[in-house]
């Protein structure tokens, strides 16, 4: 089994020949030079676009013809991040999103037509959170917990002079998703535990929940969007099979009907501007993928994204038949084009390439799969420098990202990028636990966490070392967040299994995060607690999986980077951890970043950070003598195997 699916895995890794000295090495500077597009946003006669740039280094909102043109800045922010939420339907005003320093705390503002910033949604210590335009476009929906801090109420602001009125008051942490066209209905999800996710309607005339969803059945089901006329509703869901496709449910009669059901997850849907045509986005194989149907009778409509092997996002106009596409192999940033889709033509009209940075010198990301440790199929995105030759030694990275489940997915990432072109082989492995690949795969690592998904990333070296370029000596393990927490788990676990750690603000100290989560984190905190652990009930459990307990047996060198405002991730998970190692007499750096939270978004911050990271890696794991490495998935820590 082992060799097919290193076969599949090996066959997309044809690597080029190259001039003797290989392609072009950039500094951090060059790949971080490239631009960040989001937030599209067509104006209400589609002559228009706004978008999210950080080309200055801080995210901000520009504006420019969408027949091509001139970018120009809308916002001139130089501390805080601003998010472009999009134009008003009927007018050139703009709602945005900011925080302050990265705690988290966004509020929606509006930017004026003479240019002048308004919090609508003003306060102290509350979250507010975008939900979406009403039908008519004379009022918008938001959802914030100003009222009790654990719960987020629905309030509908009108456009004109900005009044505020509660819609609906929330008492059990439900998630507002959609609001229907005539204001009647309230689309609803809520936790349950990490298994399920019920749906409901709130009929507001009848004052009544209508839950849409089986009870004690474990289904993840989430609402999307109302039809645009009659009470209809479309949702994902997986009913307790593998993945989650789309439906559309009738609330008056209660017919379902299956809209669409592709064999990868249904990740998304939303209705063009007239309500004639659904676009639906398919996660397939950890590439995005649009769909587009007619609305009535579901009938596909010809879309060819043109780009197979790439993630890719599309946004309709209001009015014509045009779209904007957006589509990234991992090599390059998603270049912004202008899609007829009459015609099929294509007109480029924003280059997110860093200038100077030839894209054959870049790594496309792989789709790879190997056997773990017990013959599951995990899978992952390969970088394998575009100079490696077969029989070299080459370091390497295994990047674990958030969640716990989360995923990773194909598109361009500056750090991969330039790890890999300075050397290193980059594995983004989606471990056990990951989403993505089905229920039954997501829910593997459930109570098991530092060991049974550790394990997939310690049997990860076995098919790097089988790639032939791969020195099992010097693997590192890196991610953040929770990749940051699997990290830990990695030096403190499984001790003798890696060369080195990097450590991207994660969890060490595992009652402590769980016992003091955000007050927002009202929802998140059941499905923690049932996937992770409840600290009251499960102390001595989650004691035994925090590496904080067991620094003692790090013994690698240690990179820990940290933002000072996180909210999830407290510093003082990182200073507890650092101290420890310390004390070891173990290589430990870390380093804080006063101006970040949970993520660094700042340019300067980001280059700082990949410089040390790579600076690291050099010094501890390329240059570093070489020494046996222990290859077999199984370690000597006890954590219930």
């Amino acid at each position: 089994m082992t060799r097919y699916l290193l076969g599949i895995a090996l066959a997309c890794l044809a690597v080029p020949a190259f001039a003797d000295d290989g392609p072009k090495r950039y500094t951090i500077e060059q790949l971080m030079d490239s631009d960040s597009i989001g937030g599209l946003s067509w104006s209400p006669d589609d002559s228009k676009l706004i978008f999210t740039s950080n080309r200055t280094g801080i995210a901000n909102i520009y504006v420019m013809p969408s027949a091509g043109g001139k970018a120009v800045p809308l916002t001139r922010s130089t501390g805080e991040t601003i998010r472009a939420i999009g134009y008003f339907p009927h007018d050139e005003r703009v709602l945005f999103s900011s925080d302050q320093g990265g705690n988290e705390l966004a509020h929606i503002y509006v930017r004026e037509r003479d240019g002048t910033a308004r919090d609508v949604t003003p306060g102290d210590r509350h979250v507010a959170r975008f939900v979406d335009w009403a039908h008519d476009g004379r009022s918008f929906f938001v959802q914030t917990n100003e009222r009790d801090p654990r719960f987020f109420d629905l309030y509908e602001i009108q456009a004109d002079g900005y009044e505020k009125t509660r819609l609906f008051e929330n008492d059990k942490a439900y998630q507002v998703r959609a609001v229907s066209p005539d204001r009647r209905y309230v689309a609803l999800s809520r936790i349950v535990d990490n298994a399920t996710r019920h749906c409901y309607v709130y009929d507001r005339t009848a004052a009544k929940l209508i839950q849409l969803t089986p009870e004690g059945q474990p289904v993840a089901c989430e609402p999307q969007v109302f039809a645009s006329e009659g009470a209809q509703l479309f949702y994902t869901t997986d009913d307790g099979g593998e993945f989650a496709f789309l439906v559309r449910r009738d609330l008056a009669t209660g017919e379902r009907v299956t809209v669409f059901k592709p064999d990868w997850d249904v990740e998304g849907a939303a209705l063009s501007r007239d309500g004639r045509t659904l676009i639906v986005s398919v996660n397939e194989d950890a590439r995005s993928r649009p769909y587009l149907f007619d609305a009535r009778d579901f009938r596909p409509i010809t879309l060819d994204v043109g780009t197979p092997d790439a993630s890719t996002a599309l946004l309709l106009a209001n009015h014509a038949r045009k779209a904007l596409i957006s589509a990234s192999n991992g090599s390059t940033p998603g270049e912004i084009s202008l899609l007829d889709l009459s015609s099929g033509r294509r007109t480029p009209l924003l280059d997110a390439r860093a200038p100077g940075v030839a894209p054959e010198d870049l790594v496309p990301g792989k789709v790879v799969r190997f056997a773990s440790y017990d013959g599951l199929a995990v899978p992952g995105i390969l970088y394998v420098p575009k100079d490696a030759r077969a029989g070299e030694r080459r370091p390497a990275v295994i990047h674990v990202h958030g969640g716990p489940g989360d995923e990773s997915r194909v598109g361009y990432r500056p750090l991969p990028q330039y790890l890999a072109n300075h050397g290193y082989v980059v594995f983004e492995i989606n471990n056990r636990g990951s989403s993505g690949s089905g229920r039954t795969f997501y829910h593997l690592d459930d109570r098991r966490h530092g060991d049974a998904d550790l394990d997939d990333v310690v049997a990860a070296k076995r098919m790097l070392v089988d790639t032939g370029f791969v020195d099992p000596d010097k693997i590192a393990i890196q991610g953040q967040s929770y990749g940051g927490y699997m990290t830990l788990a990695g030096l403190a676990f499984r001790p003798d299994a890696f060369a080195a750690g990097v450590d991207i603000y994660g969890v060490s100290n595992w009652p402590r995060l769980l016992a003091n989560t955000p007050s927002w984190w009202e929802d998140l905190r059941r499905l923690l607690f049932t996937e992770v652990g409840d600290p009251e009930k499960d102390a001595d459990y989650l004691r035994r999986i925090s590496p904080v307990f067991h620094a003692d047996a790090i013994r690698k060198p240690l990179l820990v980077l940290q933002g000072a405002n996180d909210p999830r991730v407290l510093p003082v998970e990182s200073e507890d951890i650092v101290a420890k190692v310390k004390a070891n007499g173990v290589p430990v750096d870390y380093i804080v970043f006063p101006d970040e939270g949970h993520g660094f978004r700042k340019k300067a911050n980001q280059i700082a950070a990949y410089r040390a990271i790579l600076e690291f890696l050099d010094a501890h794991v390329k240059n570093a003598p070489g020494k046996e490495a222990e290859i077999s998935p199984l370690g000597d820590f006890p954590i219930g195997r």
